[in-house]
């Protein structure tokens, strides 16, 4: 049996926060990204809802030997969905699984539960190494919930933020403005 794949549309597509072997990028087809506040842990994440009209590009990557743990361990406050083969995109045929906020115990962001700026910067670095601009672009045009954003760089909040350059700032700061939330 071979392994499985997740599929990774926000912060997974930084290589430079995980180290899964065999990542490719892919695209899903109806599902759209969207901003949600969990309940549980007070924090606005990345999540995915079903959208018909939607496709959304990330990357797979395998998960060794089907060891889901440490990933959903990662992922916690998320569940995972298996994909079919309608709906993965990718350069060779493979099973997959994609996390969601289960929306019932979440709700859109608001001002209280911020985006943190730190964690956009480093999802944007990776749509930009995976897809170049026109990726970062699709990024924010196929993405929903966007609300108040909190500029935690000088003091990451973001458990996984790492430095990114003056330029991915500038990137992200001027599609935050398109959105008028700069």
């Amino acid at each position: 049996m071979s392994d499985p794949f997740f599929f990774g549309y926000g912060s997974l597509v930084d290589r430079e926060t995980h180290d899964y072997p065999d990542a490719e990028p892919a695209m899903i087809r109806g599902w759209r990204r969207e901003w949600r506040t969990s309940q549980r842990f007070r924090r606005t994440f990345l999540s995915v809802v079903r959208d018909p009209h939607t496709a959304i590009e990330g990357l797979v990557a395998r998960v060794p030997g089907a060891d889901w743990a440490a990933l959903d361990a990662r992922e916690a406050g998320y569940a995972r969905h298996a994909l079919t083969e309608h709906e993965l995109h990718s350069a060779r045929p493979l099973s997959a699984q994609v996390y969601a906020i289960c929306e019932s115990v979440s709700s859109l962001p608001t001002d209280a539960h911020p985006i943190r700026l730190s964690y956009l910067d480093v999802v944007v670095a990776g749509f930009l190494r995976e897809f170049g601009e026109t990726g970062v672009a699709q990024f924010f045009e196929t993405t929903t919930g966007w609300a108040a954003v909190q500029n935690d760089r000088e003091s990451p909040l973001y458990a996984r933020a790492r430095p990114v350059s003056a330029a991915i700032r500038a990137l992200v700061d001027d599609h935050l403005s398109r959105l008028g939330l700069s």
